[in-house]
């Protein structure tokens, strides 16, 4: 797990959805100096809501910016992913020593990694904050992130659950 001094947190959909869907949005704040998202993952949300979704509305957390990436071509360079991962990992790119992106696809996370950025995923927030002392455990939190439709391979879930000290 990478350490988190000094460093923003940029987030993608799918972490802002779910955390918002447990409750557990505010775990962000209390984890990393900044939290950073782009106007791609608002519109992404937006769309959930007109689409009926219980989604978190980011102007309402004055703790959450959007920033636009600033170089655009690099979305045009990040293929396969949805506009909301490619700009996260954009402007990831751009911030790359003082960023941390938490993504939870698989195929942005790879690649993520292999352009040599930070990341983690939900499940990875969770564990830091039980290792920071914000939450006492992890299981039920995960448990009922999967019950709002979150995929997580079960092995994955052992994983994050070792790691936690709740095996």
């Amino acid at each position: 797990m990478p350490e988190l001094a000094g460093r923003i947190c940029i987030c993608n959909t799918s972490p802002l959805f779910y955390l918002h869907q447990v409750e557990r949005l505010p775990l962000l704040k209390d984890l990393y100096d900044g939290i950073v998202t782009t106007p791609e993952v608002q519109e992404e949300l937006a769309a959930g809501a007109a689409g009926g979704e219980d989604v978190p509305d980011l102007f309402r957390y004055d703790w959450i910016r959007i920033r636009p990436v600033a170089i655009p071509s690099y979305l045009d360079l990040i293929t396969d992913l949805g506009r909301g991962e490619a700009s996260v990992l954009a402007l990831g790119l751009e911030s790359r020593a003082t960023s941390l992106l938490v993504i939870d696809d698989k195929l942005g996370r790879q690649i993520a990694r292999l352009r040599g950025l930070s990341v983690t995923g939900t499940a990875g927030v969770l564990l830091k904050a039980k290792q920071l002392g914000k939450i006492a455990v992890v299981k039920p939190i995960l448990d009922d992130i999967v019950r709002a439709g979150f995929r997580l391979h079960p092995e994955v879930v052992a994983d994050i659950l070792s790691l936690a000290d709740e095996d």
